[in-house]
């Protein structure tokens, strides 16, 4: 076989296939989100492969009408078939259900009509799997299926979802999921062992977590000096930052309250919140009632990925917060493995298997469970302290380095396709096992 190289990596390039790749919140760099999709899709297509992405477009309403229908685009050698759905995560839940059965219905069609060697679908939402499964069956093509989240345990233990019947066709809908795919992608261990609870094969289940891409997060001495000079009220004051979604589930209040404490502290930590989200505006409202708004903590509108690298240059640490309910432990995400990847120690405020990596390799602090003014002068003592920031920043660069970069992760998801495509999915666990013991 032939060797390819991307980011310095060598990957062995598999016989040429067409793979259909559903994910209904495909980002690119230029857009606000993960790009985990688009940082795996590019390496197939660098292997040799025809990669079709099937997607939708959340954009502003003034862009959603000009665009009503399908339509396609090429990022990075991806063919891109976008479908304008409205969807925010302002929206009730009701309404996005309703956005996600929406785009289920309108990909069914699309995908079927792509056809390919394999369909590669990846949650959340979980209803991506129903394109993905009547595709799979008319088109005669393997389905492997990526699990994000499990679903549905989190959205009924945040109280989400109420109905008994609808909790019911919900669990009916996981297992059909499972029941229908060839093999299985996790993100991480913990989501492995949920979906092994349901009767599903071990062997065919693949743990390949998010990615720390090294590269693109590098810390950059200038990047960090302008984005602190753009903001008066940092200086060279030490700085913990949260970049992602402001919803229930995200728990960001939590540092509402990290920041009173350490003004009551007479702290010199700054907090800064980045992005967007149902809680944006309550969130809001608390900083300001609190008296902590404008003073020592700041609130931002969300950063595209490719800005995110000057936020984690300028960051003495940064936040990853949940709530603290078991079904959110297995979570994977992204801003855990960007912080890893730029050298930023990582705060967790939530128990589960990133609180262990964090805990045994030292590569940040883990509050979980830990009292608010413990916590705040933990905060404050370990930002100040250059030699801790510095053990933690090195820490964190070898973790992400060892286990999470891209083109690692990547080759292992092609060597999964590729069994499956064989029809050799009890190869999948070998080829990727659980990656942290």
């Amino acid at each position: 076989m032939p060797i390819i190289q991307l980011n310095g990596a060598r990957v062995k390039e598999a016989t040429r296939m067409k793979i259909i790749y559903l994910h209904q919140y495909f980002n690119t760099p230029q857009m606000v989100g993960g790009t985990r999709s688009y940082e795996m899709a590019r390496r197939m297509v660098h292997a040799g492969h025809d990669v079709h992405m099937v997607t939708s477009l959340r954009e502003t309403v003034s862009s959603l009408d000009r665009q009503k229908t399908w339509f396609e685009t090429e990022e990075a050698g991806i063919s891109v078939h976008w479908l304008p759905v409205r969807y925010a995560n302002a929206m009730s839940y009701p309404r996005r259900i309703y956005a996600f059965f929406q785009f289920a219905i309108a990909a069914r069609k699309k995908v079927t009509a792509l056809s390919g060697d394999i369909i590669f679908a990846t949650s959340t939402p979980l209803t991506i799997s129903i394109p993905a499964v009547f595709a799979s069956r008319r088109c005669k093509i393997p389905l492997l299926f990526e699990v994000r989240d499990l679903w549905p345990e989190l959205p009924i233990a945040m109280g989400a979802l109420k109905n008994p019947i609808l909790k019911i066709l919900a669990k009916y809908l996981e297992n059909w999921s499972y029941k229908n795919s060839a093999a299985i992608v996790a993100l991480s261990s913990t989501m492995k062992t949920g979906i092994i609870k349901t009767g599903y094969p071990k062997k065919r289940v693949a743990v390949i977590p998010n990615i720390s891409n090294t590269l693109t997060f590098k810390y950059n001495t200038h990047l960090e000096n302008k984005f602190r000079a753009e903001r008066k009220w940092l200086k060279d004051f030490p700085l913990l930052t949260y970049a992602g979604t402001f919803g229930k589930i995200n728990n960001v209040d939590y540092l509402l309250k990290l920041a009173k404490e350490l003004l009551k502290q007479n702290s010199n930590v700054k907090i800064l919140l980045v992005g967007d989200g149902s809680e944006r505006e309550t969130l809001i409202h608390k900083a300001s009632a609190t008296g902590v708004l404008g003073v020592n903590l700041f609130i931002e509108k969300p950063l595209k990925k490719t800005e995110i690298p000057a936020l984690l240059s300028a960051s003495t640490a940064a936040a990853v917060l949940f709530k603290d309910i078991p079904e959110m432990q297995a979570n994977s995400a992204n801003k855990f493995f960007d912080a890893l990847a730029s050298g930023t120690p990582v705060i967790l405020n939530f128990g589960g298997w990133m609180h262990e990596l964090v805990v045994e390799r030292n590569c940040g602090l883990a509050l979980w469970r830990m009292p608010i003014p413990d916590a705040a002068i933990e905060i404050h003592t370990c930002l100040n302290n250059f030699n801790w920031k510095d053990s933690a920043s090195k820490e964190a660069l070898i973790l992400a380095k060892t286990y999470f970069e891209p083109d690692l992760l990547a080759s292992k998801l092609l060597r999964v396709i590729d069994s499956t495509v064989m029809d050799e999915t009890d190869k999948c666990e070998a080829i990727a096992p659980d990656f942290f013991k």
